[in-house]
């Protein structure tokens, strides 16, 4: 009995109380949520917010293009310190592979 009374407790501790925690910022992420805000709904479409009510909100996906969507479908918020991490890296430091100029095409084909 002790057992499965270990058992529960760490199924509880490694499952549903994280779980139950993710669910609170992803409630307290959509309940924060202004209009100008560049989002990212649970479909993957990006947009920014123009328009929000009490339940569902206006999402402009394109120039003179909104959707209505739930306020649920929300997945997350871009902020602009995202998008600076989202940049990739600029790697010119490392010099470009080149091909051998003293091997040909006739070396290769003899290999």
């Amino acid at each position: 009995m002790l057992w499965i009374l270990a058992i529960a407790v760490i199924f509880w501790l490694l499952i549903i109380r994280p779980a139950q925690r993710r669910q609170k910022e992803i409630a307290q992420v959509q309940s924060s949520i202004a209009p100008g805000e560049t989002v990212v709904l649970t479909s993957g479409i990006f947009g920014t917010v123009s328009e929000v009510d009490d339940l569902t909100m206006h999402v402009e996906i394109a120039p003179g293009v909104a959707i209505k969507v739930a306020r649920g479908a929300v997945g997350s918020v871009i902020r602009p310190d995202d998008e600076l991490e989202d940049e990739p890296e600029d790697e010119s430091d490392e010099p470009a592979v080149q091909d051998d100029p003293a091997t040909t095409d006739d070396d290769n084909e003899e290999r």
